[in-house]
């Protein structure tokens, strides 16, 4: 199996190294390098490609929106130099996430999945079988993958946040109403300016409060309509 493979980048050096990485492995095949996310839309709409390495900080259109704009994807990778924008970038279906300077490890392990899923796909299963997730930061250097349909609770704690699984708490330097709007709105709604929750883990609703998890939480006399609304309409649904 042989892999299909352009690096979108400006900077020269970040190009070589991954070139150079990519030479390492035999099932991929480099098809061409880009230093600006225009040149790669135009390979993209004449050209079959399996794996994209793509810069977030380029003229003319960032990565991101690049990305954004893309209907039929290949496997995207991102490769930056900055660490907070890797919600988003998971949020726009990039399977992996390399901060600079990349690591040959590193590269090999986000490249073996990719294989991985590669081969999946042609034995019939999907990438998509896999649930839908997101990655925090958890501290300077790591990202912590964490899947949707465990979070129960996301609290407010001034410039930080807490995210509450059934097993576990992360603090993340985020506020809650920018982690709220990247949530699905289908099932996570706030109730409160201190919580945001997960509609279906929802167990009990009474007066002005409901039950997650053994804990009652508060809504807001401004988010009361609304949320028991969302909350009553899932658990008659």
């Amino acid at each position: 199996m042989i892999l299909k493979v352009i690096v979108v980048d400006d900077e020269p050096l970040a190009v070589n190294v991954i070139k150079n990485y990519i030479l390492r492995v035999k099932e991929l095949q480099l098809e061409g390098t880009f230093s600006n996310a225009l040149d790669a839309s135009t390979f993209l709409r004449d050209n079959e490609v399996d794996i994209m390495f793509l810069d977030i900080n380029m003229p003319f259109l960032d990565g991101l929106e690049f990305l954004s704009t893309l209907h039929k994807k290949p496997f995207v990778i991102m490769t930056t130099a900055h660490e907070e924008h890797a919600l988003k970038s998971f949020e726009l279906e990039a399977i992996d996430y390399l901060v600079k300077p990349i690591s040959l490890p590193r590269f090999f392990k986000s490249v073996d999945r990719v294989i991985g899923l590669k081969k999946g796909a042609n034995n019939g299963t999907s990438d998509k079988d896999e649930k839908p997730s997101i990655f925090v930061k958890v501290d300077k250097k790591k990202l912590q993958k964490i899947y949707l349909d465990e979070i129960m609770v996301i609290e407010s704690l001034k410039d930080y946040i807490r995210i509450i699984t059934p097993t576990s708490k992360y603090i993340i330097h985020r506020t809650l109403s920018s982690f709220t709007d990247e949530l699905p709105g289908d099932n996570f709604i706030r109730i409160h300016r201190s919580y945001t929750i997960a509609v279906d883990k929802v167990s009990v609703v009474e007066g002005n409060s409901v039950e997650i998890g053994g804990i009652r939480y508060t809504i807001g006399r401004s988010y009361l309509t609304d949320a028991k609304s969302r909350i009553l309409n899932n658990l008659t649904d």
